[in-house]
């Protein structure tokens, strides 16, 4: 994309600034191919009315908002009420006089003297095209923001989109300034919103819903554009071999590390680990290690991924990621483009999806609706020879599993999973799943009624009846004996519930502190705020004595023998780290949990041969920090180096692409040559 012409910024902020007749702006909500929601703005003059309400796999936010704005469109009031995807309370308020301006969100109440566009918390897509035609309106590409930070507007293509209305001119723009990835929207001609995109989702003005597909095509590649010109810029490729030199390599079959010696890799390979002493020939580059260590490749098992989270993985030192359900097209492509070094990211092994159609389904992968459905689906996974296993969701109806599991097993795939609506993680490991999925989904057998139904945000919410279980009752020890008996893992994903029922309002998420003030102010302000509603009286307790009964059920299943599969389901880089450090917490120590995210992971994924550990012939995919992470885990977010692939990274290159500051400096690099 290229920034605005003076010209063309004059040309259409004329067009904003006469365009002020009342109408209802009308969009739909598309996701997976299906209208999911609704966001409506009832414009009047400087006065809009917003209702925005979507819901796809039983959750989504609901929203409404009243704002007014003034000649320049700058926001001079703003209301914002109603609940966020996992069911928080949302009471956002803004306005703007000739004191200056004061608001109240989830982080708190805050004022500012100066000027600038406010950005919402908790606002719809439809603000971004506001924001946008505030920095058209105010003649440049930057606009200050509030609470901080700046906004850019960077255009793009222009189209011609075919709906009810007739052919339509519409342009894109990418918004940035407030998260690590910029937002794409669409105006027409008058600067109204026609679309936003990404490549999961679009919302498109209704009657044009049959652009939703080819939208969401053009979205991937813009997006892909973008990260094959930051690859360019950060993938280091030198000629000959590399030699890292003063670190000492995390031994993960062992759990120690070692002495100080010299890490010689060629291509993808590591060559040699060698004294420290050992010299090293011509034509090498040599990189400094500082004394730091070097640790196999991390795998975050539980991801559903896209281009900006491969790459914000690997700087997390994750070299290899197991997805757990996607648009299979879609992950096609980013497996094939990061295969190709294209763009980067971790290798990444696949469980194909199946879920089971209902009012609630999430809408990915292959949705079903009978029993020879479900093995069609299976056998198409199988067919196409790239899938670890797959995994069953919420809708599936339990009386299908058995069948899929049968099939998975004839053709050589894992089965893993949520415990369908109306059964329990019993029946599912009887069926025979060879991986449970949440400890949430394990545990809420043992609190709920047979006839309530986990395919809303009920499997979340009934969690607050788990501080009154007895963890030594038949039933639990029975669910957990089962587990032992039969050697089933459970990919736990204990962060997403740290966040879910300890996040408060106004507070830093318990596992933000040691990143939030290195983000954009817009992802800072997400990680102050809530997930769920506790405002009911006793809701805040009960929530706070549910994390630590999870937090105990994990540690009598880590002690009983049960292997904890280390993955996050919110997103990976820094949550996965976060979800490592808390296993502390179920009793393993730094090297143990490290082993387990490294060597543990590479056998269970039959991938030892080649991956898991640093030694002569493996593939070179390590990453280096200061410090001793066996020591202190928190060593790990301080990461100087990722290599993967023959690729050497640099996160502190990286992250300022994504307008995060960086958290170490990269080592002193001589004899380079790209």
């Amino acid at each position: 994309m290229k920034l605005l012409s003076t010209a063309a910024i004059a040309a259409l902020a004329l067009s904003l600034a006469t365009h002020a007749a009342a109408e209802v702006q009308r969009y739909s909500v598309i996701f997976g191919g299906k209208n999911v929601g609704h966001l409506n703005a009832d414009v009047q003059g400087e006065r809009t009315a917003i209702d925005f309400d979507y819901k796809n796999n039983g959750r989504g936010p609901t929203m409404k908002e009243v704002l007014r704005t003034d000649a320049s469109g700058l926001p001079v009031a703003w209301d914002i009420t109603g609940t966020t995807t996992f069911g928080s309370k949302v009471e956002e308020h803004f306005a703007r006089d000739g004191k200056g301006a004061r608001w109240t969100d989830a982080t708190g109440t805050g004022s500012a003297a100066g000027t600038g566009v406010y950005v919402a918390q908790s606002g719809s897509p439809w603000a971004t095209a506001l924001y946008a035609r505030a920095i058209m309106n105010a003649g440049g590409t930057t606009l200050a923001a509030l609470p901080g930070g700046t906004l850019t507007l960077t255009k793009g293509q222009t189209l011609t989109v075919n709906g009810a209305g007739g052919p339509l001119q519409v342009t894109a723009y990418d918004l940035g300034g407030i998260e690590t990835t910029p937002d794409t929207i669409l105006l027409d001609a008058k600067g109204d919103m026609f679309a936003a995109l990404s490549t999961r989702q679009v919302i498109v003005r209704a009657g044009y819903e049959g652009e939703a597909e080819r939208l969401k095509t053009l979205a991937a590649q813009w997006s892909t554009d973008r990260f094959v010109a930051i690859n360019k810029k950060v993938a280091h490729r030198y000629a000959g071999p590399v030699r890292i030199r003063n670190v000492r390599v995390f031994d993960s079959k062992a759990g120690t590390v070692g002495t100080p010696v010299s890490v010689l890799v060629s291509g993808n390979k590591i060559v040699r680990v060698e004294p420290l002493s050992a010299k090293g020939a011509a034509g090498e580059t040599v990189i400094d290690g500082a004394g730091g260590t070097i640790v196999p490749g991390l795998y975050e098992m539980h991801a559903h991924t896209g281009q900006e989270g491969a790459l914000l993985n690997l700087m997390a030192g994750v070299t290899t990621m197991r997805d757990m359900g996607n648009d299979n097209a879609v992950l096609d492509k980013l497996v094939e483009r990061i295969d190709g070094g294209v763009i980067a990211g971790p290798r990444i092994v696949r469980a194909g999806f199946i879920e089971g159609k209902s009012p609630f389904s999430a809408n990915n992968g292959i949705l079903v609706n009978s029993e020879a459905e479900t093995v069609a689906a299976v056998r198409w996974y199988a067919d196409q020879k790239k899938f670890w296993g797959v995994k069953s969701y919420n809708s599936m109806n339990p009386a299908w599993i058995p069948a899929l599991v049968k099939e998975a097993h004839a053709r050589g795939l894992k089965v893993a999973g949520h415990v369908p609506a109306f059964a329990t993680a019993d029946q599912m490991i009887e069926a025979g799943f060879d991986e449970m999925t949440h400890i949430n989904q394990f545990m809420l057998g043992w609190v709920i009624k047979p006839e309530e139904d986990t395919r809303t945000l009920f499997r979340l919410t009934a969690l607050k009846r788990l501080p009154a279980l007895d963890l030594d009752s038949p039933k639990v020890q029975h669910t957990i004996g089962l587990m032992v008996d039969r050697k089933v893992p459970i990919d736990v994903t204990l962060g997403i519930h740290e966040n879910l029922l300890l996040n408060r309002d106004g507070q830093v998420a318990p596992g933000a502190v040691d990143y939030i003030d290195h983000l954009p102010v817009g992802a800072q302000r997400s990680l102050k705020q809530q997930w769920i509603d506790t405002s009911a009286p006793g809701d805040d307790a009960a929530y706070r004595g549910a994390y630590d009964k999870i937090v105990a059920t994990i540690r009598m299943l880590n002690n009983r023998g049960v292997m904890i599969v280390p993955g996050t389901d919110t997103g990976g880089s820094f949550t996965f780290h976060r979800e490592l450090e808390l296993y502390q917490k179920v009793g393993m120590t730094p090297a143990q949990i490290l082993t387990r995210a490294t060597w543990d992971m590479a056998k269970y994924l039959g991938q030892d041969a080649t991956l898991g550990s640093v030694e002569q012939g493996k593939l070179a995919d390590f990453f280096l920090v200061p410090g001793d992470p066996t020591k202190d885990l928190k060593a790990i977010k301080r990461i100087a180096m990722v290599v993967k692939d023959g690729a050497f990274y640099y996160p502190a290159e990286v992250y300022p692409e994504f307008g995060i500051k960086p958290f170490a400096a990269a080592p002193v690099v001589r004899g380079a040559a790209k």
